[in-house]
């Protein structure tokens, strides 16, 4: 292939990218939207970008693009590398999944608190130097491939169809989750694999306990994007506090995207710190008006009060 053959299918990749265009919908906290055009290679960081350019926001690194669906009472924050119209393509036709502009303080935890990851066995390590900080997120994202948090313990497993949580023994690892079977030992060659990450996500629950008879209301849910509605496909799992939820789900983040979370960080902390630099009186949030609500307003993650 010549360079001119070269120039010609690269040409034809960017026009294709163009004409996959979508209008999305995305909804404030207050009741309100904010519809916008998005061409098919944007990514999250872009739609937040004109999100910010539509309000007053303070472009703080917090800000999130959460993925709500209503049905199954799940809420997953979009990473901002990811093309939206690629994640929002893999929603079924009527899903009543809708995308909030919010913000969500575990987005970058493990970069804000990379101890209670990689020092979680350590009760004691509740806080750290700045130096330390930036000693631990050098060992453990600025190599080749990000190291996977050492993360294991119980968790309950809901039966599928039941309402039924049966507490399991379970070992994350880099490639997927893993559980001691019974009778077995926690040594790697009797853990057997529960699921893998590639084709899954992991979110954040609401409201299990009562829905779901969880043993708390600690959850979250593993599964294919493709899914919207409650299947035997869909894995519930309930963790004993809100800490665990935490660690839990922000870990299996580390384990499914590695070093591209720590860049993502970057980047979003660079550019509240440009904002901050040169515009130094701004709100934390006041919203301009640009589209009035519909006659139903759904609840507004009021109730996503967890931390996750």
């Amino acid at each position: 292939m010549d360079e001119i053959d070269v120039m010609f299918n690269h040409l034809l990749e960017e026009i294709g990218d163009l004409t996959q265009v979508m209008i999305i919908k995305v909804w404030m906290s207050d009741g309100s939207t904010k519809t916008l055009m998005v061409e098919g290679a944007q990514t999250v960081r872009d739609v937040l970008y004109k999100l910010f350019d539509k309000t007053y926001c303070d472009c703080g690194t917090e800000w999130s693009l959460c993925e709500i669906n209503q049905e199954l009472h799940t809420e997953r924050i979009l990473e901002d590398h990811e093309c939206v119209v690629e994640s929002l393509s893999t929603w079924t036709s009527g899903t009543g999944n809708k995308l909030y502009f919010l913000k969500r303080h575990q987005k970058h935890v493990m970069f804000t608190q990379p101890q209670f990851f990689y020092m979680w066995k350590k009760s004691c390590m509740k806080t750290i130097s700045e130096q330390e900080q930036q000693l631990l997120l050098k060992e453990n994202f600025e190599g080749s491939t990000a190291v996977v948090p050492d993360l294991e313990g119980w968790l309950y497993l809901k039966d599928d169809g039941k309402k039924v949580w049966k507490p399991r023994y379970f070992v994350l690892r880099a490639s997927g989750l893993y559980y001691v079977p019974k009778g077995k030992t926690k040594s790697s060659s009797d853990l057997a694999c529960f699921i893998r990450f590639e084709q899954v996500n992991v979110y954040s629950t609401d409201g299990y306990r009562l829905r779901y008879r969880a043993p708390t209301d600690y959850c979250f849910v593993l599964k294919h994007p493709c899914i919207q509605k409650e299947s035997q496909y869909v894995k519930f799992l309930c963790c004993e506090h809100e800490d665990s939820m935490l660690l839990w789900v922000n870990s299996i983040r580390i384990a499914k995207y590695g070093t591209v979370l720590y860049e993502n960080y970057k980047v979003a902390l660079k550019r509240a710190q440009q904002i901050v630099k040169f515009a130094p009186t701004l709100d934390p949030c006041t919203e301009i008006e640009d589209e009035a609500p519909p006659d139903f307003i759904p609840p507004s993650p009021p109730g996503y009060t967890a931390i996750l």
